[in-house]
């Protein structure tokens, strides 16, 4: 069983920016596919951004041009910058580990993804 923490998330005015981070217990170099996700009261789980093993990435529509995903691999850690905050970015932004990237990677079911973190929040006044 793989374990994942995130953390650095945070209240942030609109227009600010933010570093999220996920340690992944166990290494990353063992999983395929690396991806952030977020959720809001009155809205589903949606993909932000997914990162490959190759090192391939993929944004949503929604943050696309905002965010960056990246990972340090000798330190196991996955990361999510994003610029420009708006309101509507404010969710609980979760990171996963998946075992093959699809092209609807973004929505549900995520059933390529095995593990999930506990979240952390963001909230943007």
């Amino acid at each position: 069983h793989v374990q994942l923490v995130e953390s650095g998330g945070g209240s942030v005015q609109a227009g600010g920016s933010l570093t999220l981070s996920c340690t992944v217990s166990g290494g990353i170099k063992r999983h395929n596919c690396l991806a952030w996700f977020r959720e809001s009261p009155g809205k589903a789980r949606e993909g932000v951004a997914d990162i490959g093993s190759d090192g391939d990435t993929y944004y949503s529509d929604s943050v696309k041009g905002r965010a960056l995903i990246s990972k340090d691999t000798a330190k196991n850690i996955l990361y999510l910058t994003m610029t420009n905050l708006q309101p509507d970015d404010a969710a609980i932004y979760y990171c996963a580990t998946g075992r093959y990237h699809s092209g609807s990677w973004y929505k549900p079911p995520f059933s390529q993804y095995d593990n999930w973190g506990q979240g952390t929040q963001v909230t943007v006044s």
